[in-house]
């Protein structure tokens, strides 16, 4: 395998450094951005309906593991310099721990409860912004932020919702691993060279390896039917894989206040699917799945200026060093 160099020099000419992207390139780029978190919806699902119960530990292993293994065997580049245990730091919150919480979030409480502890993240998105990379959340987005899980709130949470302490517990880690991993990533951005692609396999692989020996402890299910074989390849490959490469992607090149709010997407999904297999939509949930819309849209717009006001001056995000998307000498741009 190869490594990449040690220079983080950003890569000449590419868009996502030296220059805006185009409103037409940041809405595509939005849009397969956000088809990672419309996954992610399906989790729940997959989970009660056809995985085996009990085995959260096994179940993150086999969704992180292969996909990460087969990303290292496609790209052939290994971490190199200090990129050493940047990997393991970021595939241990956003896979190694995110995984396994996520798992148990969805055994122990309905999908809908599940997915709005996970909307609570462009909140705590914003708040580590401030912390780590010195940027300021605008009034509009923070606002957007939180009229998204009011929204969401009203589509997951009624009368019916059972609250399991364990579960709750797992749901908020997993949002909190998840928020630090989506800022640190913006705050490395990337060694030159290295795309998306790399740095999923990174990640996947050092969660996979994590889980790996805590998987010996839980143990495996005694049986795994055709039904769970397909959801463990859904969720390794399309929810693995595939989604966070593109999440990867959207997350060094879009702003962090515009990315942080696509995860509304997932439980929306889960909102639709859960009506999809006969669960009905009440009018306060209707108004709900609707203004969880508007916020998810909203987040994504520049504030409107009042007439009268002058901007003011204030710190630019950081960009990422490198995406690595824009580099066309790199072995995983040829692969592609």
């Amino acid at each position: 395998m190869q490594t990449p160099p040690t220079s983080t020099a950003p890569v000449p000419g590419s868009p996502g450094i030296s220059h805006a992207p185009r409103p037409a390139t940041t809405a595509a780029l939005t849009a397969l951005t956000a088809l990672a978190p419309a996954s992610w919806g399906t989790t729940y699902v997959v989970t009660t309906q056809l995985l085996p119960p009990g085995h959260p530990l096994f179940a993150g292993m086999l969704r992180a593991l292969p996909g990460g293994l087969l990303a290292l065997a496609i790209t052939r580049v290994l971490p190199r310099g200090d990129w050493w245990w940047k990997a393991a730091v970021l595939g241990a919150l956003n896979i190694g721990a995110l995984y396994p919480l996520l798992f148990v979030a969805a055994e122990r409480l309905p999908g809908g409860v599940a997915a709005t502890l996970g909307a609570a993240q462009p909140l705590l998105v914003a708040g580590l912004a401030v912390a780590l990379l010195q940027v300021r959340p605008t009034v509009w987005r923070l606002t957007w932020g939180v009229l998204g899980v009011v929204g969401v709130g009203l589509v997951v949470l009624g009368p019916q919702a059972r609250l399991d302490a364990v579960g709750v517990l797992a749901g908020l880690g997993g949002t909190a691993t998840m928020a630090a991993g989506i800022v640190l990533t913006k705050r490395w951005g990337l060694p030159a060279g290295v795309g998306p692609l790399t740095l999923t396999g990174w990640q996947l692989t050092a969660g996979g390896l994590l889980l790996l020996p805590l998987v010996a402890i839980e143990g495996t299910p005694p049986r795994i039917d055709a039904g769970a074989a397909g959801g463990y390849l859904w969720l390794g490959s399309v929810g693995g894989l595939i989604a966070s490469t593109l999440w990867f992607r959207g997350v060094g090149r879009l702003p962090v206040g515009a990315s942080a709010p696509l995860v509304l997407l997932s439980p929306l999904v889960a909102a639709v699917i859960g009506a999809a297999l006969g669960e009905s939509l009440s009018p306060p949930q209707t108004f709900g799945f609707v203004l969880a819309l508007a916020a998810l849209l909203a987040a994504q717009l520049d504030s409107p200026r009042l007439p009268g006001r002058t901007a003011r001056p204030g710190r630019r995000e950081p960009q990422p060093r490198n995406t690595g998307s824009h580099n066309d000498h790199t072995r995983e741009g040829r692969t592609r």
